[in-house]
């Protein structure tokens, strides 16, 4: 019980906290998603469907990054925008932008790996019809990546996944600041160190629910592209 209190507390409270915590959230996870996907997704579909040298060397890079450790790509970013590293002096550590970049870097790989799995198998089916009925190579990517929609919805949400859910990288290069860096991970990570585990569980549940409802809104807009 006092666990709902202390989320209730943080959620309709005078300041706000746990509003600008999960408004956060969603905007971190939001563009991270957003750029990793307009990256990962031209990359997978290259890597997917067109061959060329050296391609084999790139998949496996490709695979070896989709396990990236967080910790280990929070560090880079660190070391890159810390104040002696090259770009020290456009002052983004510590801020949503730092969290931004060093989840893009986590989930690019990802969302590259997964297209280019999709999209290979589909290629394979319509690139023979697409040729003879004379498209052009680059319509026959555009018509294969159309055909596997739905399931470059599940490669999104699993991007989104990883976002919404990581802790490590975002912890380092964002420092959990109150009101400008503290997303719900950090926070819930914070709230177990204190030893408070019942709040904690609860502002894993609210992340829960979160991940729920935005899972719930793909799966509807997948059904209403079907009908």
């Amino acid at each position: 019980m006092q666990a709902v209190n202390d989320v209730v507390g943080l959620l309709f409270g005078p300041d706000g906290e746990l509003r600008q915590i999960i408004w956060l959230t969603l905007k971190m996870s939001f563009f991270s998603v957003l750029i990793s996907s307009a990256a990962g997704i031209v990359f997978g579909v290259i890597l997917g469907c067109v061959k060329f040298p050296g391609r084999g060397i790139i998949i496996r890079v490709t695979t070896t990054l989709m396990g990236l450790p967080p910790v280990v790509g929070g560090l880079v970013v660190f070391l890159v925008l810390s104040n002696s590293g090259p770009l020290g002096h456009l002052r983004l550590l510590y801020s949503l932008e730092a969290m931004v970049i060093a989840q893009v870097i986590l989930i690019t790989p990802v969302i590259t790996g997964l297209t280019a799995n999709t999209v290979s198998v589909r290629y394979k089916q319509v690139a023979e019809t697409a040729r003879g009925i004379g498209l052009s190579s680059l319509l026959r990517l555009s018509y294969t990546l159309f055909e596997c929609r739905r399931q470059m919805i599940a490669v999104l949400l699993t991007g989104f996944g990883r976002a919404i859910a990581e802790v490590g990288a975002v912890q380092i290069v964002g420092g959990n600041i109150q009101h400008k860096t503290r997303v719900m991970t950090t926070t819930i990570m914070m709230a177990t160190n204190m030893g408070r585990f019942n709040t904690a569980v609860a502002l894993g549940v609210v992340l829960l629910l979160i991940a729920f409802l935005i899972n719930g809104f793909a799966h509807f807009f997948s059904r209403e592209e079907d009908a």
